[in-house]
């Protein structure tokens, strides 16, 4: 028989067991619907965590007083933590947890000589409901303090008005910079009129200065539902006695980073008063690191997942195996007339080997549709853009491909060893 002939043959025994076939696809489809979907919205929450956590640039790094805590799963979750980065000294945590104070910040800005541009930030409260006239937004803002450099250095740029200037930021004036989500709520969509408006966030006045350009939502990140004030503002309004500065640095150069990191280190301890016996207790990290932590979490969860799917797809193939031989049972005197005819081994081998990866294929060509489907539909939930992972789908289309070999192997070569004589009388 030709290979035409043999696919053709497969195909119409497969079309006419629709309920065999439909099982063992179904089966085969989860398996594949599994590994493909969540993956799908891990990879989508990849770049949609590089989005949000790699703001300032591969060229800066921040300073804070102790190590970047993140939360997974909620408060009972793993805490993430981020390993201070540009010296080989181990370093232990800890034991004072001493915050960044304001004249600490404000010493190492004024006196750190490397070139780069260094910003001062604070947080400020959240989920504050901001109001204008008759329009208030949801209670979900962000108010923080920074100084003329924090938009630069968090990857914000002005659309209208300005930044805040050095006499704003020594005297904490009431005055603010709203996030592109915020002015829209506020202001519709002529959001230039926000500019000099006075705003009321939670039950403080500020005069609107600035509108940021959009920067974008993500699973993570609310990143235009924001307010910025200056830090001394910020300071002087909501912070306690137990609130920590953040320092941000950014460089020309990324080649020049390192050299950067190594001066802060050193510069930053001699402000700290720490004599060179005692470990640092702060902690230095790049841009991006927060995002490959999460990025190797989200990985393990891709490893869960391939598990699941493997899982699936071994239960798929013992199926599928099942019925092929069915199937090579039901057609013994099929068999027997075709070598009776003067069909070959090799004929009746591929003609059910065709059989096992048609289905398998039918199997994997469903499974990837709705594993696209639904892995985006939960990345959709968490503001994620449409993702297609064609790495794992060539994967998932070789995996089925073997599925539908391996399964099919024996019933093939069982079907192919018929004695014709024995198979003509086989009731």
């Amino acid at each position: 028989m030709k290979l035409v002939d043999n696919l053709s043959l497969a195909w119409r025994t497969v079309r006419a067991n629709k309920l065999r076939t439909g099982i063992t696809v179904a089966i085969i489809a989860f398996g594949i619907m599994a590994l493909v979907g969540i993956i799908t919205a891990i990879q989508a929450m990849n770049n949609s965590l590089r989005d949000s956590f790699s703001t300032m640039g591969a060229n800066a790094f921040s300073i804070r007083f102790r190590e970047r805590r993140m939360m997974m799963g909620g408060g009972d979750g793993a805490n993430v933590t981020q390993s201070k980065v540009g010296s080989q000294r181990k370093v232990k945590k800890s034991s004072t947890g001493q915050i960044i104070t304001y004249q600490q910040a404000k010493q190492f800005k004024e006196g750190y000589q490397f070139p780069s541009a260094v910003s001062i930030g604070i947080n400020g409260p959240r989920s504050q409901v901001v109001n204008y006239e008759n329009k208030k937004t949801n209670p979900t803002v962000s108010l923080n303090g920074g100084d003329d450099n924090y938009l630069k250095l968090n990857g914000y740029e002005i659309a209208y008005g300005r930044n805040f200037n050095r006499n704003e930021i020594e005297s904490g004036q009431d005055i603010c910079i709203i996030g592109k989500d915020v002015a829209s709520k506020l202001f519709g969509s002529r959001m230039d009129r926000a500019i000099d408006k006075v705003i009321r966030v939670g039950n403080n006045k500020y005069r609107v200065i600035g509108v940021t350009k959009e920067k974008g939502a993500s699973a993570f990140l609310q990143a235009d539902n924001v307010i910025f004030a200056t830090y001394t503002n910020v300071k002087q309004r909501f912070a306690n006695k137990n609130q920590s500065y953040q320092l941000a640095v950014m460089v020309d150069d990324i080649n020049r980073l390192e050299p950067a990191i190594g001066e802060a280190e050193g510069y930053f301890r001699n402000v700290r008063g720490l004599s060179t016996t005692e470990d640092n207790n702060f902690y230095i990290d790049k841009s991006d690191s927060i995002a490959e932590t999460f990025i190797k979490l989200l990985g393990t969860i891709s490893a869960a997942a391939g598990a699941i799917g493997f899982i699936t797809l071994i239960g798929a193939a013992i199926g599928l195996m099942n019925i092929m031989l069915v199937a090579v049972t039901e057609r013994t005197k099929e068999v027997g007339l075709i070598k009776a005819l003067g069909g070959k081994k090799n004929s009746i081998r591929a003609q059910f080997l065709f059989e096992s990866t048609l289905i398998s294929l039918m199997g994997a060509a469903i499974g990837i549709l709705l594993g696209v489907i639904i892995g985006n539909l939960v990345g959709s939930l968490m503001n994620t853009p449409f993702f297609i992972p064609w790495g794992i789908i060539a994967i998932g289309i070789l995996i089925c491909s073997g599925v539908g070999l391996v399964a099919g192997i024996y019933p093939a070569m069982k079907a192919s060893r018929l004695d014709p004589i024995v198979a003509l009388r086989y009731e």
